[in-house]
Order: structure tokens, then C-alpha cells, then sequence
């Protein structure tokens, strides 16, 4: 198997993008994906595109096609694939073009995601995002997301002690991070008492625990790490990437306070690049609601499990700090366009790999990571990078 780098990012403004359609986002990312690498379309070998619910939200199927199409490439005849793993679309794509580069099938790949939520109502994207749930068992007897993470989030107060206030820091840190952000949906500090304030979604989760519904599209280009330099003055080399899976309804898990897709996908990607999460120092972790950033930074074994609460409350996981957690503002506060975050969330640690992450920008960052979770818990991607 072949080493594998990322040698071009690009990634659009995350928000309410009324003013734009989903071909023009993959295009503007793709295009500026390209330009970075300083490439050109008769260069690339393959496109994986990450995209949830294009289906439901814009009515268009055929997405691979759609963005082969619209980014100009249809007539090079490129093969282009839409991959969908519901909220883990992203990290998935960009797993299957590591998979192409490493093996040797093809030299320069796109892996990209997008979304476009906000043409519907809120209840039609609510229940599109629903269908990352088990229909019949889950949502048929009227389970939402949120409420799926609230039983989660309720489960690990009784047994650990976690507080609401320490599930509403999490929220203050990423809205933190993302007013450093340009791209971010929101540019606004909040408190935990606005947290407290904010309406009740499912106890103990406020709308302000919650992601956003979100537009944005986002693309790297990569090629194998022996070719990089040719194209690339600063290649991110991939050195860890795994996938995992776990039962689609929350009813059947192992345990209700640890995504065990995290868990494993953790440990094997952390195998790959024969370190430890010690030796992370940046990482981008899957905060569809506060309490998953939790059990996110406890599932990949940055902190003891339990101590999640206690390590955002500490200030761990805040600029300046031991481990950095994201630093975009997270899907919380940089948006979370659904079949775009796990490509945002690596575009933002080569950023950070690069020195190039602005204000927001962790000292001598060599090592970072990207957490990207499907559904409740279902599917989970995990990739670590290095300079």
C-alpha cells in the first residue's frame, strides 16, 4: 500500500446560503481545491463525493454524476462516485480516495462533500436526518436525534456525574473558536447561561447544545505521498485511516455513553500511525451536540471515559491548551452541512498542519486528527494527519 497525502484544500462559507445552489458550492470548493494544488482537471483519476440527502433536500439523485458535471469534468469522462454514510459522508469519501491513491489504482483523487439543507423547512430536514436513525425501531415511536443524544447525555450525568454546565462549555468553546473562523456559520459568543436560556430541545439538550441545520461543500485533492512534492510546497500526509461500524438503533448497543464505532475506528487508526492519542495535537471531533464532543474525546482516548465533562470544564480542550478540540468552532458553531463535515473537518487540520489557520492557529501543530461520525453512532471515520 501506497503513502497517501493531501496535496489541496478548499471549502466554502458553512450557513444559510440562500443565495447559492449545491452545484455552485462543489464547484467553488472544487475549484479552489485545484488551484491549491495547482493542478488540472486532466490530471485527476477519480472524484468521491460525500453526500447524505441530496434526494430529499434539492430533489436531485445522480449526485456523483451531477458533480462531475458541474465542476467541468464530465466531458474528461472522470468516474465519479457519491458516497453516503449520513453524517459521515464526508469522512467516508475521503477514506475511499485514501483507499484508491494507497493502492495503486489511482494517482490524483478528489475527495469532496457538500449539502444544501436550508431550500426545505425545518421539519423536512429534521426528518431527513432522521433517516440516519433506525426508522422503524427509533423513529417511528417518535425518537429524534436530539433525543437520541439526550438519553445518551442523560445516562452519562447519572452515572459520571457530568454536568449541563460542563455540555453548555462545549458550546461557549466552539462558538469561541469559530468567531476566529472567516467560513463559520456563526460569528457570535455565547455564554452558558445563553445556553440555559436557549429553548429546550430534548432534556437536558438546549437548541444551543445542537448543531445547526447548515449549507457548505468542501474538497482536498490527494495523491501518494512520493508524488506530493511535485505539486504540493506543504503535503499532509495521511497516516492513519479506519472505519467502523455499530448498530444502527441506540436500543441494541453495548453501552448507551460510548460510541464503540469511535472506539475501534480510534484504535485503528492510532495502530496505522503507531502513536498514541498523547501524541495528537490537534483534533476535530464529531460535536453534533455537546455531549457528543464528550464522549467523543473519551471514546478516541484522549481523556479517561467519564471525564469528558471534567476535561471541557478544566479547559483542555480550548485554544491554548494541552489538546485543542475544534478549533473550526466544531459542527456546533461552524455549521454542519451534512455531507460536507468530514471533509471540513480535515480541511481545517491541514490548515492547522500547515501553519495556516489564522488566529485560531495551534503553536508547532505536527499531528492532527478528524472524527467524523454517521448517524447516533452507527458508522465512524477516523484520520490522523502529520506534516
Amino acid at each position: 500500500m501506497r503513502s497517501v497525502s493531501i496535496i489541496g484544500v478548499g471549502c466554502t462559507k458553512f450557513g444559510e446560503r440562500w443565495d447559492v445552489s449545491l452545484r455552485d458550492m462543489i464547484a467553488e470548493a472544487g475549484v479552489m481545491a485545484i488551484g491549491d494544488a495547482e493542478i488540472t482537471g486532466e490530471q485527476i483519476d477519480a472524484l468521491y463525493v460525500g453526500n447524505m440527502s441530496a434526494g430529499r433536500f434539492i430533489e436531485q439523485e445522480h449526485i456523483g454524476a451531477l458533480i462531475a458535471d458541474c465542476a467541468g469534468l464530465s466531458r474528461l469522462h472522470i468516474p465519479s462516485t457519491r458516497v453516503e454514510a449520513a453524517c459521515a459522508s464526508g469522512g467516508l469519501a475521503l477514506r475511499q480516495a485514501v483507499l484508491a491513491v494507497a493502492s495503486g489504482y489511482s494517482d490524483i483523487v478528489i475527495a469532496a462533500g457538500v449539502e444544501k439543507m436550508t431550500d426545505v423547512s425545518t421539519g423536512t430536514a429534521a426528518d431527513a436526518l432522521a433517516s440516519a436513525a433506525d426508522r422503524e425501531w427509533e423513529c417511528f415511536f417518535g425518537a429524534t436525534f436530539p433525543a437520541l443524544y439526550a438519553m445518551m447525555a442523560k445516562l452519562h450525568m447519572r452515572r459520571y456525574g457530568t454536568t449541563k454546565e460542563q455540555m453548555a462549555q462545549v458550546a461557549v468553546k466552539n462558538h469561541h473558536h469559530a468567531c476566529m473562523n472567516p467560513i463559520a456559520q456563526y460569528h457570535m459568543e455565547i455564554t452558558t447561561d445563553d445556553v440555559f436560556k436557549s429553548p429546550m430541545v430534548a432534556d437536558p439538550l438546549h437548541v444551543l447544545d445542537c448543531s445547526p441545520i447548515s449549507d457548505g461543500a468542501a474538497a482536498l485533492v490527494l495523491a501518494p505521498t512520493e508524488m506530493a512534492r511535485r505539486f504540493s510546497e506543504e503535503p499532509i500526509k495521511i497516516v492513519g485511516s479506519a472505519q467502523a461500524s455499530d448498530t444502527l438503533a441506540l436500543h441494541d448497543r453495548r453501552d448507551l455513553t460510548t460510541l464503540d464505532a469511535t472506539v475501534h475506528a480510534g484504535r485503528s487508526a492510532f495502530t496505522q500511525a503507531g502513536i498514541e492519542p498523547r501524541h495528537v495535537d490537534v483534533a476535530e471531533v464529531h460535536d453534533c451536540f455537546t455531549i457528543g464532543e464528550i464522549l467523543a474525546i473519551e471514546d478516541l482516548g484522549f481523556v479517561e471515559k467519564g471525564q469528558g465533562g471534567k476535561a471541557t470544564e478544566d479547559g483542555m480542550t480550548a485554544l491554548g491548551s494541552s489538546l485543542p478540540i475544534n478549533t473550526s468552532g466544531g459542527l456546533k458553531a461552524c455549521g454542519h452541512p451534512v455531507g460536507a463535515t468530514g471533509i471540513k473537518q480535515a480541511y481545517e487540520i491541514v490548515l492547522q498542519l500547515r501553519g495556516k489557520a489564522g488566529k485560531r492557529q495551534v503553536d508547532e501543530a505536527e499531528v492532527g486528527l478528524a472524527h467524523n461520525v454517521g448517524g447516533s453512532g452507527g458508522t465512524a471515520l477516523v484520520h490522523i494527519f502529520t506534516r
